[in-house]
Order: C-alpha cells, then structure tokens, then sequence
C-alpha cells in the first residue's frame, strides 16, 4: 500500500482526526476468574507478597528489577509503602482467588495519556503464580484495561536485553519485538541496553479473543493443564 503524501509529496502517517487524549488508570479492581489486580496496599498486600516472593528458591528473581532483594518483611514493606505512593505510575498486587492473598506485583508506568500509550512494568511474579492461569489472566486484564477501558493505541513492554524469560514472556503474550536502545539505563552498577516490545490497537481484537480463547476452561484438562499454547491458539484464529 503506497504511503500517504502531503502537498509537498512527503510521506506521512495516517490520520487519527478522532483521537483525543486517554484517561490515566484509575487504579480500580479489574476483576478475571482466576485472579483479581488490585492498586496495591502495602498494610493489606506487603505480608503476602514478602511471604509468596521468599517461596523462591533464591534471589535471582531479582537480578533484572530494580530494586531488590529484600532482606527481611520490614525491608519489602518500606518499599511497598514508597511504590503505593508514587504518582508516576500505579502498582498492583495480583491476588489469587482461591487462596484471596496476593502472590505478586505488576505496574502501568511511563504514562503518555496525550498519546495514548502507557507500559506495563516491574513485573514480579512470585513462584505462586509463575506458569500458571493467574500469570496469563493477571496480564490480559490489564492489557483489557489499557485498551478497553482507557482506549490506549500502543502498551509497552522494555526490558534488560539480556533477560531471556522477560523476552520470551513478552513474545508469548503477544507483544512485538521493535529494537534494543543500547546503554539506555544504569541499574544497580551495571549498564542495561533495552529491549522494547509493543502491542498496538489495530492488534488488540486478536489478541483478546486469542486469551479469552486460551483462558476458557475448555482449554484445560482435570489437572489443570493447558490443551493448547497460547501461541497455538492465537495461530488457529489467524487460520
């Protein structure tokens, strides 16, 4: 498809003369079967988080965060108390249904309502969750948000380029690889080059019938076990 040209024979995007800016997130309860997202509460969620984060075997869960490992409940309830306060982007702590504590954090940061895009962030799942239906419903509730109710175009993933498990869950979700910003952030000593990710509005429909698809019970047998990837699923909606 030929790109579209001004009166001067310059190519230019295509227009969006119905975009006005999205509403910031709000912080309410987004609400799925397996799990809830709450804006998280250090005097309801930080023992329960402490708790289910220590389950790992060690720390290197924390390798690529920025902050962390904590030393002990006192330590992780200073940082919870600092992350629930901060205004430049909203935490919330992932809450399991069934046992109703939460089992891990995840933000909506770098804000851009003008722009209508946002990034998912800090991203710590504890062992409670990992590879489980709560992991994959925690992210397609706040991607539902984004773009549903805020009516976001573009939700951002980045992470350090050397995390492998962060880049292949990004890929898995469904977000595209755009490039790596090389020595784009300095963290705890060391230098990180940046590997962004994106999903953008024109993808979204897709995609969220994909996880809805994948996230059904059918999609699971007696033991809880999936039937088919989610990467399956989202290719035999594309057949």
């Amino acid at each position: 498809m030929p790109a579209r040209t001004n009166e001067w024979g310059q190519p230019v995007g295509e227009p969006v003369p119905q975009w006005r800016p999205s509403p910031p997130p709000s912080g309410r309860t987004l609400n799925g079967r397996h799990c809830r997202l709450e804006a998280l509460d250090p005097g309801r969620h930080a023992e329960d988080l402490y708790s289910a984060l220590r389950s790992a075997p060690d720390d290197r869960d924390w390798t690529y965060m920025g902050d962390g490992p904590f030393s002990d409940a006192g330590e992780y309830r200073l940082w919870a108390d600092k992350a629930a306060a901060r205004t430049d982007l909203l935490f919330y702590a992932v809450v399991d249904n069934r046992s109703d504590r939460a089992v891990g954090t995840v933000s909506l940061m770098r804000q851009d309502p003008a722009n209508g895009v946002i990034e998912v962030g800090n991203v710590m799942f504890s062992p409670l969750l990992k590879r489980t239906a709560i992991s994959t419903e925690a992210q397609f509730l706040l991607m539902a948000h984004v773009f549903d109710d805020l009516g976001h175009r573009r939700y951002e993933w980045k992470c350090d380029s050397l995390n492998a498990p962060s880049r292949r869950a990004a890929e898995r979700l469904g977000f595209r690889y755009e490039g790596t910003f090389r020595q784009a952030v300095v963290y705890k000593g060391r230098s990180r080059d940046t590997a962004w990710f994106s999903i953008v509005d024109s993808e979204w429909p897709t995609l969220r019938d994909a996880f809805r698809t994948w996230l059904a019970p059918a999609n699971f047998d007696t033991g809880g076990v999936q039937r088919r990837t989610l990467a399956q699923t989202r290719a035999g909606l594309a057949d």
